[in-house]
């Protein structure tokens, strides 16, 4: 069985503070990269208005172009954070710019949905631990951050600190064993095809439909 993503087990880096509210997927992914699914130049689509300006050349003010978190494994965010429509592609886009992991007080439902199926745990925090976070993810001496899923841990070697998070245990396997939803699933094959021999017993005459040849002209 293959994996759907890379599994996350341990995370370690850079974390960037984001801390507008309410960014949609309309701003994390503009529809302009949207037209296909093979996942190329969605790293630069990311944020892709607040990270260039209209001749395409990098903003300077703006987080992601600045050392040391150019190299972001982590983002922190302002609340509700990935709220707006359902395009998988604002996660793709993330991904492949290299963030890891997002943690805020809110996210999107469908956003928060779109992250576990595709090996970005979004973490929802208590409004404190959030701001300490971001604080910390603020001042590049001290941005640094290190998950550890299975433990439900999140240290910051900054000020010393360790946090415990909440998870639903089913997406924290996912994350861990790097399956989206169809690897998931097929995890029980096994209990599926007897559930199925079992109804069809029961039931012969359900039957699926044959293929039918192509009618000759």
């Amino acid at each position: 069985m293959n994996s759907a993503f890379e599994a996350v087990t341990t995370l370690s880096g850079t974390a960037a503070a984001l801390p507008l509210p309410h960014v949609d997927t309309d701003q994390i992914m503009p529809k302009q990269f949207l037209k296909g699914i093979d996942r190329q130049g969605l790293a630069r689509g990311f944020l892709h208005d607040m990270r260039f300006d209209p001749s395409g050349q990098p903003r300077s003010d703006f987080v992601l172009n600045q050392a040391p978190w150019t190299a972001s494994r982590f983002l922190v965010t302002g609340a509700n954070f990935g709220c707006g429509s359902s395009r998988e592609h604002a996660v793709w886009g993330m991904r492949e710019l290299g963030i890891r992991c997002v943690l805020g007080t809110s996210f999107g439902g469908i956003f928060s949905d779109n992250c576990m199926r595709n090996g970005v745990p979004a973490l929802v925090l208590p409004v404190a631990q959030v701001d300490r976070l971001m604080a910390l993810a603020m001042d590049p001496q001290r941005c640094t951050l290190t998950l550890d899923l299975a433990a439900q841990t999140l240290h910051t070697p900054a000020d010393g600190q360790t946090l415990r998070f909440d998870i639903d245990p089913l997406h924290q396997s996912m994350l861990l064993r790097g399956l989206d939803a169809v690897g998931m699933s097929l995890t029980h094959a096994p209990d599926i095809e007897a559930f199925e021999n079992r109804y069809l017993a029961v039931k012969p005459w359900v039957v699926l439909p044959q293929e039918k040849p192509p009618q000759e002209k």
